[in-house]
């Protein structure tokens, strides 16, 4: 069994989410090799070659390797096939679109939001919003899986793989890279935010949940809320947790005037210590909190705010 991770990066560092894809790919096998490609790679190689477990680096470079695009990352992928029978990715926009292609190429089923290994051919994986966990087994010789990151303990940097160049692909003719938009944001990125402070429509307008995103900056957090609060057009596309936004895994989830919808609690499950505060008793978060506190929204941020001062 011979396993290849498919790592993410931003051309500095890797995204720590691959370290969490290392300790899924040492439940497989007892070793695994990385595949980077970058302009300049030579740092992202070198950072690959400390994950626990690594053997070898595989460091593609190219110009054309600056802004990735799926179509360049399956097809680098595949001039690697015949070595590997396990090809692993991140659960997230960059594994979602490669992942699919890989598995196509090579005539196999895809295996998505993988959350646990139970042998190298049986995954546990999330299904109806993660009300249910399914068990399925691969029958094909080759397995493609995206590993949801938050279900698995990231490895160390112990580490001493090889670096081996590989030649890179051509970059697909029929599709052009136009522009890549970024969201700046000085606050730790929510995915891998130790504290994250979620708002819901407990919060009202722009102005209430201003002031949930000072009490966040005060402890040093995420800033998070739910589709109902993006469909008002109150916050941004990029802090939606759940189904249909981010997974999450902080120590500490705080969760302010949110019901609990099953699409939203299939996004933090997995956090370390879940707190609600929500005016309702009945609200279905409180099933999943580990604390709860039946109270209104604002005042319990106003209260927080001047006792962190």
């Amino acid at each position: 069994m011979s396993v290849l991770i498919v790592a993410e990066h931003n051309q500095e560092v890797l995204n720590p989410a691959v370290y969490s894809l290392a300790a899924a790919a040492l439940k497989i096998d007892s070793s695994f090799d990385v595949l980077v490609m970058a302009a300049d790679g030579k740092k992202v190689a070198e950072e690959a070659s400390k994950l626990t477990g690594v053997r070898k680096v595989l460091l593609s470079e190219s110009a054309e390797f600056q802004n990735l695009l799926p179509q360049t990352i399956s097809t680098q992928v595949l001039t690697t096939s015949s070595e590997y029978t396990y090809f692993l990715f991140v659960a997230n926009p960059f594994g979602k679109a490669a992942a699919p292609r890989v598995a196509a190429k090579l005539d196999v089923a895809q295996f998505s939001e993988v959350i646990g290994i139970v042998d190298p051919k049986t995954f546990k994986r999330p299904i109806y919003a993660g009300s249910l966990i399914s068990t399925v087994k691969a029958l094909d010789d080759k397995v493609v899986l995206t590993i949801r990151a938050t279900a698995f303990d990231p490895v160390g940097k112990e580490g001493n793989g090889a670096i081996e160049v590989v030649e890179p692909v051509k970059a697909p003719t029929n599709i052009k890279f136009l522009q890549k938009n970024r969201v700046e944001n000085d606050r730790p990125d929510l995915q891998n935010a130790k504290i994250v402070i979620a708002g819901g429509r407990g919060l009202v307008d722009e102005a209430e949940f201003e002031e949930m995103a000072q009490l966040a900056d005060q402890l040093g957090g995420a800033i998070g809320t739910t589709r109902a609060v993006v469909d008002a057009g109150i916050a941004p596309n990029d802090w939606q947790i759940g189904q249909t936004g981010k997974i999450i895994a902080p120590d500490l989830y705080i969760g302010l005037g949110i019901s609990g919808a099953i699409q939203h609690i299939a996004g933090i499950k997995d956090a370390k210590v879940i707190v609600a505060v929500n005016k309702d008793p009945e609200a279905p978060i409180f099933e999943v909190a580990d604390y709860g506190l039946v109270a209104d929204a604002m005042q319990t941020i106003r209260e927080l705010k001047e006792k962190l001062k």
